[in-house]
């Protein structure tokens, strides 16, 4: 390691460690040393690029591991459409549906194996969870603090109930401290987000040295990219908000550097459900940091678009959207095994607005997830709902759901950034009310696990139409330079009810024009622009005229 890049390593160690810096410091090049002979690199993204987002059992068969299973239906049917997977936590885990993990390093043996993760890796990308934020009550790590045991001691955040944790901010209408007997009476520990996820304590070096191995080991295992579950919590300090703190990003920024020296090109994404501003903090410099963030007000904005059949909102915030640098971009998503966040969209809808969202979504058989704020009043957090339902009366024609729904995730596939496409959006499916039903969990809606042969049948029938127009517009994004996510993109506003946009690789000098109207009604277009579709195949001068929900890529 060359003397720069070990001072700005101990710089960040002071800042979180102060004079233990220079001890720790021999523990991190320890963990260097181990790992260097086992060096890769991996390219940066481009237009090919689409990653697909899915539990390891979203797609199960009788008689097979679901891993094995849904690798052979990618293959089968998506082989050629999708380049990379996002395999949401397939550790073993008790509660959250995954994010409540018992062992990092192991693979729940109800999905596979570590060798079903490999096989999946040799055809596509592999995105994993680095749940590090917190841990469930059932590890290893968390039991031996329990008891007493000396390798666990400060590995969690002890806290005193009677102090004031009133400006904390909390996602969750849940209790923040919850109290356990231990060997040495009852303590009270930090839970963001559960009682049975205990956060971790970094101030703790020893857990930064091992969540850093982890880390390493994720990569050398097949993941090329890494997607830093909760991160904006890591770090706490009594008097704050305790979110995006300094030292937060000092520990991104320590664990991208760690990444990029022993397993290079491994792609660091921040998972942050928070107001644009704070989000693209993460991205650092440009050079030092996460090197893509989620787009986390792309899902409520193209919601609220079509709505209201008005793409302005959305017009006004993708015009100032552009990349921090050339090792920068966004994780594009629509739905996702969560909820459409309300929070990042804070400083751009109205109450009212937001408003909008949440009796839609409720009249059409959603389901809302509500937060506590400090002043003790909740407010919306998250909308519970299948995507494809949320954008559409459950009475409105199966045409008009239909390319609607395909017309949203044209957005999607069009901004500048990485698309992330849920599986259940991938695959056409629609609310989940048993999931909701037997567990009580809202997110469940949108987590159904699909039997591997009804789905190939279905494919066939109810699901085929966006199955087959969704990955027709895929593989056709795939092949187009102005669609790599270093083309820049500039925002026309032609009409309020036209999201569009022209996207273009500075290097090729390709250009697209998007237009995509997410209104109910004909619109015609003086676009000034002489090209060709590459949807519909057929040429336009000048005047474009589009059905309600209608989409083009015109080359250009």
């Amino acid at each position: 390691m060359d003397i720069n890049k070990k001072q700005e390593m101990l710089q960040k160690l002071e800042l979180l460690y102060g004079e233990k810096a220079e001890r720790v410091f021999c523990d991190v090049s320890g963990l260097i040393e181990k790992y260097k002979e086992n060096t890769r690199i991996n390219p940066w993204v481009n237009e090919s690029d689409v990653m697909l987002i899915t539990y390891g059992d979203s797609i199960c068969k009788d008689g097979e591991k679901p891993l094995y299973s849904l690798n052979k239906f990618l293959n089968n049917y998506a082989k050629d459409t999708l380049s990379a997977v996002h395999l949401l936590p397939m550790f073993p885990y008790t509660s959250d549906d995954g994010f409540s993990v018992v062992d990092y390093k192991a693979i729940n043996e109800e999905l596979g194996s570590w060798e079903d993760v490999n096989e999946l890796s040799k055809n596509y990308n592999l995105m994993f969870d680095a749940v590090i934020n917190h841990i469930s009550k059932s590890s290893e790590w968390f039991k031996g603090w329990l008891t007493g045991d000396e390798r666990y001691k400060d590995y969690f955040i002890e806290c005193d109930e009677k102090l004031d944790y009133s400006q904390v901010t909390r996602p969750r209408a849940l209790p923040l401290l919850t109290p356990f007997e231990t060997s040495e009476g009852k303590k009270y520990v930090w839970t963001t987000f559960s009682d049975d996820q205990i956060d971790i304590n970094f101030e703790n070096p020893k857990v930064l040295v091992e969540v850093l191995d982890i880390l390493i080991t994720y990569a050398l295992n097949g993941a090329r990219f890494i997607r830093f579950d909760a991160i904006g919590f890591a770090w706490k300090k009594l008097g704050t908000n305790c979110m995006h703190l300094p030292e937060t990003h000092a520990l991104v920024q320590l664990m991208r550097d760690i990444l990029d020296t022993c397993v290079p090109g491994t792609t660091i994404i921040t998972e942050t459900n928070v107001p644009h501003k704070d989000n693209i903090s993460y991205f650092g410099n440009g050079h030092n940091e996460a090197q893509m963030v989620y787009q986390f007000p792309l899902p409520p904005l193209t919601l609220f678009s079509f709505l209201t059949g008005d793409a302005t909102k959305l017009s006004n915030w993708a015009a100032d959207i552009e990349n921090m640098s050339d090792e920068t971009t966004y994780f594009n998503f629509l739905a996702s095994h969560d909820g459409i966040g309300m929070r990042p969209v804070e400083d751009i809808l109205t109450t009212e607005e937001k408003q909008v969202m949440v009796d839609n979504v409720l009249a059409n058989g959603g389901k809302i997830n509500y937060k506590n704020n400090p002043d003790g009043s909740k407010s919306p957090y998250e909308l519970n709902i299948n995507y494809q339902d949320a954008l559409t009366h459950k009475d409105a024609p199966a045409s008009e759901r239909i390319n609607k729904f395909i017309a949203s995730q044209t957005i999607l596939l069009s901004v500048i950034g990485m698309p992330g496409i849920y599986i259940h959006s991938f695959l056409g499916s629609r609310n989940w009310y048993e999931g909701v039903e037997s567990s009580g969990i809202n997110r469940r809606i949108n987590r159904e696990k699909l039997d591997y042969d009804k789905l190939v049948e279905e494919l066939e029938g109810d699901r085929k139409e966006i199955f087959e127009r969704y990955s027709r517009l895929i593989k056709i994004r795939r092949n187009e330079a102005a669609f790599s996510p270093t083309s820049t993109q500039k925002v026309l506003l032609l009409d309020k009810r036209v999201f569009s946009i022209i996207r273009e690789n500075q290097e090729t000098g390709e250009k697209i024009l998007v237009l995509i109207n997410v209104s109910n009604e004909k619109v015609k277009l003086d676009t000034s622009i002489k090209g060709r579709s590459i949807i519909n195949v057929k040429g336009f001068s000048d005047e474009v005229e589009l059905e309600p929900y209608e989409v083009e890529w015109i080359k250009f």
